[in-house]
């Protein structure tokens, strides 16, 4: 993990400077890292982009504690565990380190209002699809019966095309990160998610 290192420095350095108290954590990898307009799209919601590039589910349990120092927050928002398959972790492996992560959250945080974003369809990890689409089942499976702080937002279904294949818009030429338009469906995704809670 001492890769990130230098990132999560940055959070910690984020944080010092911070002049007022974030109600919203947005905590995960680069599609929560590169969200550059996250603080104007959820302005009435005071949040903070705790992303950090390249990030596993894995990363973010690890340097939960770290990378939440100071922060009490009215809720949270994940997005994680693309990475963890792209790198050859297995679907269960995915899904004990959620299961971890939620145990941290209760140990920090108490009862807090939770949220994980379902893994996306990217183009460049198509070839995968079979695997992200068992991790979203068994996670979306554990927060319905085991997690009554969590809210699962589907964004999967919102970003592919009507041939059921990724939506080239919504991706940049990496067929990884996401475009403009590509944050805008999530923008309104997790908007409508936080308002029906």
């Amino acid at each position: 993990m001492f890769w990130y290192e230098d990132e999560i420095k940055r959070l910690e350095k984020q944080r010092a400077e911070m002049n007022y108290q974030p109600a919203t954590l947005f905590y995960g990898s680069s599609s929560i890292r590169l969200w550059a307009g996250l603080a104007d799209d959820f302005r009435d919601f005071k949040p903070v982009n705790l992303g950090f590039g390249g990030s596993t589910l894995a990363a973010c349990t690890w340097f939960f504690d770290r990378a939440m120092t100071g922060y009490q927050p009215e809720r949270l928002i994940l997005y994680a565990g693309d990475n963890d398959l792209g790198d050859g972790r297995h679907p269960e492996e995915v899904f004990i380190f959620f299961q971890e992560f939620t145990e941290r959250v209760t140990k920090r945080f108490g009862s807090l209002p939770c949220y994980f974003i379902s893994l996306k369809p990217s183009i460049n990890r198509w070839p995968m699809v079979d695997q992200f689409t068992y991790t979203n089942e068994i996670i979306a499976a554990e927060i319905k019966n085991n997690h009554p702080d969590w809210r699962w937002i589907d964004i999967f279904s919102a970003m592919l095309n009507i041939d059921g294949h990724p939506n080239t818009e919504y991706y940049l030429n990496d067929g990884l990160h996401l475009s403009e338009k590509g944050y805008l469906i999530w923008k309104n995704t997790i908007q409508n998610a936080l308002i029906n809670r």
